[in-house]
């Protein structure tokens, strides 16, 4: 599979991957001056580029883990998707759950992403669902 990738900033920075396991494309910013995020606080930081998602496909942006682990900046809405039919520049809303301000500079790796398969069944309406050992049991009712 080939995915084609626009630069709408010169100054952006193609996806790649890691390693040769990485699932993920690293995503880099691509801003005028730094960002700092302090605790609490969301910002929506581009990319600087868009990119052709196949048909049946969508992409899945993700925190990165050192960010998350070291910094406690997560991607607020992850993962995010990015629709196939969608062309616009890809965005990334980060939000600081540290203790610390955290500052965002061009061309560091802010998120990946993952491009996965989407099944698209057709809804059928029904006036109930089958039965199952779970039930109705929602939020904790497996256990800790």
């Amino acid at each position: 599979m080939q995915i084609s990738i626009n630069k709408v900033s010169t100054k952006a920075v193609i996806p790649n991957r890691a390693t040769e396991g990485s699932a993920g494309f690293d995503l880099h910013a691509c801003i005028d001056t730094p960002v700092s995020i302090t605790p609490g606080i969301r910002v929506l930081i581009s990319t600087g580029i868009a990119i052709e998602i196949p048909n049946n496909y969508c992409g899945m942006v993700c925190s990165r883990s050192g960010l998350a682990s070291k910094h406690g900046i997560f991607v607020l809405n992850a993962p995010g998707i990015i629709d196939s039919d969608y062309r616009g520049e890809i965005k990334v809303i980060l939000c600081n759950f540290g203790k610390e301000t955290v500052v965002i500079e061009n061309g560091q790796r802010i998120a990946q992403l993952v491009i996965v398969p989407v099944a698209t069944p057709e809804l059928r309406l029904t006036t109930q669902v089958s039965e199952t050992d779970r039930g109705t049991g929602g939020f904790g009712s497996t256990g800790l």
